[in-house]
């Protein structure tokens, strides 16, 4: 009797994580109908896109709306537990255990939890009342069942998270306070001129902002946070706390396994990691030393690996994602207008750049772009958004740029298409 190794495209492949970037693959590989799949998810809700989670809590969208579409394969809804790499074995809470011939780790990644004085109480191991993190769909219909017309709420962070938590919540009705240690809003998408057009929106919102705000503790009443204590002293009170201080890779199945582990979980341009039986995409994978931790880059690893399993031979490696950031901020008043926002690459101008900058204060518009050399480095967009199309893919195409700039001109002045 003699044995054969499966075929890459035959072997049977694991996904952990039914996020955006396990779904997409699994997607892609059903489609093929060529490959044995098993995707693993924890969360009791059928695979959603997290990226609307703010829509849901804003009463915009349902939760039904924000549904992937559903991945051709087996679908275990438990949490994987622990790998055996030596066996290529995955073994879940539920006693299942899984075999692979290629695992994909799609663990996403975990909020933030700051270390603010009383957060947790001696002993304990979960948040506190009236504390929500902002990360998954648990998280967003919990705060949907506790927030109402006055409630009182303090958001911490004021990146895209916090900014979109802000906004759904005041849509609501909610007293919201917005804290963001930095010096300005979304300080890691936009210039100084656009986060103020995002500040005046929210304040226009009736969301209190406090910007060089740093959160030193919480009080509990109750076994329930009553007020936030800012660095300066001054005590907010607050019904609900949300915390909105970023992610952090979900890495622990990838340690224990004794992988290569950074700030995430270390793949090269095959999305491979230290071991050749296990590739990681999405919120949990370092490329080429960055953790991304956003939709686009999760999506394209998603699909090069999809690639990579089908037709290895045909199969383009991954060099990394030119990431667009958008956002649309509802202002919940029927028949005015939303913000809309993009930005992509780097929106701060170096002593030598050229910049390219509109702004139109009565419409609450603003276009920059910025030039290094002969290409265009990045950009910042708000208000009427009929020029990120062309401009994105001038920046995604990296292209030499007209020595006259008119182009350039043009696209900013003019619908560039979407």
């Amino acid at each position: 009797m003699t044995s054969s190794t499966p075929s890459p495209s035959t072997a049977p492949v694991v996904v952990i994580g039914s996020g955006l970037a396990g779904v997409r693959l699994a997607q892609r590989l059903g489609a093929s109908g060529d490959t044995t799949l098993t995707l693993i998810g924890e969360e009791p809700h059928a695979p959603y896109n997290r990226v609307l989670l703010a829509d849901v809590l804003s009463g915009r969208l349902g939760p039904e709306v924000i549904g992937l579409p559903p991945a051709t394969g087996d679908f275990l809804r438990t949490r994987a537990v622990r790998v055996d790499p030596a066996d290529r074995l995955v073994h879940c809470a539920d006693g299942s255990v899984v075999p692979y011939g290629t695992l994909v780790l799609a663990t996403g990644s975990n909020p933030v939890l700051p270390p603010l004085r009383g957060l947790f109480e001696p002993g304990a191991a979960e948040l506190p009342r009236g504390v929500h993190p902002f990360r998954t769909m648990d998280d967003c219909l919990a705060l949907s069942e506790a927030v109402g017309p006055g409630t009182r709420v303090v958001v911490i962070g004021g990146g895209l998270l916090g900014v979109s938590a802000a906004r759904a919540l005041a849509v609501r009705g909610a007293q919201v306070v917005l804290t963001q240690q930095g010096d300005r809003l979304m300080e890691r998408q936009l210039d100084p001129a656009a986060s103020a057009l995002v500040h005046r929106h929210l304040t226009e919102l009736g969301v209190e902002v406090h910007t060089e705000c740093r959160v030193r503790g919480v009080r509990q009443a109750g076994r329930a946070v009553r007020s936030v204590e800012l660095a300066d002293g001054y005590v907010l009170g607050t019904d609900l706390t949300v915390l909105a201080c970023g992610v952090r890779p979900r890495t622990g199945l990838a340690q224990a396994a004794g992988l290569d582990v950074r700030r995430a979980i270390v793949v090269d341009d095959e999305l491979r990691t230290s071991d050749p039986h296990i590739r990681a995409i999405g919120d949990c994978a370092e490329h080429s030393g960055e953790a991304r931790c956003l939709a686009a880059p999760a999506l394209e690893q998603a699909d090069a690996l999809a690639d990579a399993l089908i037709s290895p031979r045909d199969a383009r490696p991954y060099s990394g994602t030119r990431a667009l950031t958008r956002l649309t901020l509802h202002n919940g008043h029927p028949g005015s207008a939303p913000l809309d926002l993009a930005a992509f690459g780097d929106p701060e101008h170096r002593p030598d750049d050229d910049v390219v900058q509109l702004a139109d204060a009565t419409r609450g518009t603003y276009r920059k772009v910025v030039v290094r050399g002969d290409r265009l480095v990045g950009g910042v967009l708000l208000g009427e958004l009929t020029a990120v199309g062309a401009l994105a893919r001038a920046w995604e195409a990296d292209d030499l740029l007209p020595d006259d700039g008119s182009p350039l001109l043009h696209l900013l002045t003019n619908d560039g298409g979407l």
